[in-house]
């Protein structure tokens, strides 16, 4: 089927809402199952096989039905249950050994409250509290992860039965590309990559340069260790970054349009083409769109996994084919980016929120948020705290209540030690220091960096020195190598920081590492170089006294490091 003018694109969301809706009631039941990364690592095809086993066995009337990844990773693998005459109810933790029990109950009319994570809607349903009260979500407040873990990623009726394509469409056929980029600019949303540049003024700087053609492209590498939001969007709603993007596609007057995925990432990867192939089969992508003699085209590509193609010349490089390392600015990529031509590169996460600007208008999406950080921030957290997933918050939320209350603080048996920000970008903040916002200014503030959002607690039991060492270890081997002071400074930090580790600390050893990130920092050519020595000079900064310890008395208050280690004595052998 192809949507040939704006009049069949109404026709078919009306008819795509009125078939989602009629799902739900009479006498079937609807079983949602999230199939994503996450879940499948904790057995969700599994409970997919199980349940559809079970319940082929139960006398049900039942759908069967994937959905995405919901957020809420530490109750992996989840089922929602839409029983006939009830609301929605979210399982937690359903391992294929609870399969039966549930189908059996359900078939009784009973819901097994201690199984239960929450219930749609806003009032209590046979003794299950409203999912929107659950911890996790309480404080939250879901923008682009609205529709994530209730929709079909791989179903393009569902996203246009829950709103999806308005805002391309309205953006297409009643707006002109001026009008969407002064909506956008007036929304102040700034880049989700860690940047925060203001997505507003870089697509007016796009469309300001004059040649052609010109290019939009999505950054969905995400090659940090600690950062899964984007993957986990694209896994969950792929409509929604691919309405961004051909909304840009609009606003820069362009038919060419680029999302770069990590390879690594194989799910988001395949949904993400799916959309795109989607969308050209319906007509929203392709040529003469809806009637308008306008043509829109969107290319996947995919990478090895160099965290420095996260940087967006050498993701440009890599897109065409050359080898992934940055270059010299200017110019910069709206005078001459893919192809040597003008492009507006921007976050996953920044295109996924224009479809709402678009809706919703740009004054809508700036009145949420702080005075100069506007609308909702994705944020993920490892390390040992009692939940695991992705919050989407309000900017200038609370860091310590995103801590203590979404991710329930520290697990059992752990004490928290310390938040490390920003990626590998930044240096950590201690528990002290937690009462801070989640946005660019607050956090800056503090000698700390929002980043793209991704966060890690550590626990008492980690020795300050041993990790800025695995943080100085990963920059240092995921440098391109081009410019000198980023390949062999940070290399000499790392052998800096591992003679501290062994006991062997030069003489004036702070005063060395700080001489030497200073180069790095000052001299580096991309962005990598000129963070990669911040986590090693902020956790000196937070913790003194532990790397004083090992700089003075060649000790590790933790007892992690190799100088508190056990050596080996080798006695001497008498002779006969």
């Amino acid at each position: 089927m192809r949507l040939t003018n704006q009049e069949a694109f109404e026709k078919y969301a009306s008819e795509a809402h009125e078939r989602w809706t009629s799902k739900f009631g009479g006498d079937r039941w609807v079983i949602n199952v999230g199939i994503s990364e996450c879940s499948k690592a904790k057995g969700a095809l599994d409970t997919w096989s199980n349940l559809q086993l079970h319940l082929d066995n139960s006398g049900l009337d039942y759908e069967l039905h994937q959905v995405g990844c919901a957020g809420w990773c530490f109750a992996e693998p989840f089922i929602e249950v839409i029983a006939p005459d009830s609301p929605g109810i979210v399982f937690q933790n359903v391992v294929t050994d609870l399969v039966p029990e549930l189908v059996q109950a359900f078939k009784s009319g009973d819901f097994p409250v201690e199984h239960a994570m929450g219930v749609r809607g806003d009032e209590s349903f046979k003794g299950i509290a409203p999912l929107n009260e659950h911890p996790f979500l309480k404080g939250q407040h879901r923008l682009l992860f609205k529709r994530a873990g209730e929709i079909d990623p791989d179903s393009i009726e569902e996203y246009i039965a829950n709103g999806g394509y308005a805002g391309f469409v309205k953006a297409l056929l009643e707006m002109t590309p001026e009008e969407i980029v002064h909506e956008v600019k007036e929304s102040n949303v700034r880049g989700r990559g860690g940047a925060g540049f203001p997505a507003g003024i870089k697509w007016e700087s796009g469309r300001r340069t004059q040649a052609w053609p010109k290019y939009v492209v999505a950054n969905s590498h995400e090659g940090e260790p600690n950062v899964f939001k984007d993957r986990r969007l694209i896994e969950s709603d792929p409509h929604l970054v691919l309405e961004g993007l051909m909304i840009a596609c609009v606003a820069l007057e362009t038919p060419h349009g680029y999302n770069y995925i990590g390879g690594e990432h194989v799910l988001a990867l395949a949904r993400f083409q799916h959309a795109v192939d989607q969308a050209y089969e319906l007509g929203l992508l392709g040529d003469n769109v809806l009637g308008t003699g306008k043509s829109f085209h969107m290319r996947v590509r995919s990478g090895g996994g160099a965290y420095i193609c996260g940087e967006g010349s050498a993701l440009m490089y890599a897109i065409m084919g050359e080898r992934g390392q940055p270059r010299t600015k200017p110019p910069r990529s709206v005078e001459e980016g893919v192809w040597r031509r003008p492009t507006v590169l921007n976050n996953t996460e920044t295109y996924a929120a224009v479809p709402s600007i678009i809706t919703n208008g740009g004054s809508w999406y700036a009145s949420i948020g702080t005075e100069q950080s506007k609308g909702t921030k994705l944020v993920t957290i490892q390390g040992p705290v009692a939940r695991i997933g992705v919050a989407e918050v309000d900017m200038g939320y609370s860091l310590r209540s995103l801590i203590e209350d979404i991710y329930g603080g520290a697990k059992e048996g752990y004490t928290l030690k310390g938040i490390q920000m920003g990626g590998v970008s930044a240096g950590p903040l201690r528990m002290d220091q937690l009462d801070v916002g989640i946005d660019f200014e607050s956090l800056e503030e503090v000698g700390a960096m929002l980043g793209s959002g991704g966060f890690v607690a550590f626990d008492e039991s980690i020795c300050a020195v041993d990790f800025a060492r695995y943080l100085t270890q990963f920059n240092r081997y995921e440098s391109c190598a081009k410019c000198t002071p980023c390949r062999l400074g940070n290399k000499a930090l790392l052998e800096i920081v591992d003679k501290v580790r062994n006991g062997q600390s030069p003489n004036d050893v702070a005063a060395l590492i700080e001489a030497t990130s200073e180069n790095i920092i000052d001299l580096s050519l991309c962005g990598l170089g000129q963070v990669a020595p911040m986590p090693l000079l902020g956790m000196m900064k937070a913790f003194p006294d532990e790397f004083e310890a090992h700089f003075r008395d060649g000790t590790c208050p933790q007892g992690q490091c190799p100088v508190s280690q056990p050596r080996l004595r080798l006695e001497p052998v008498a002779a006969d």
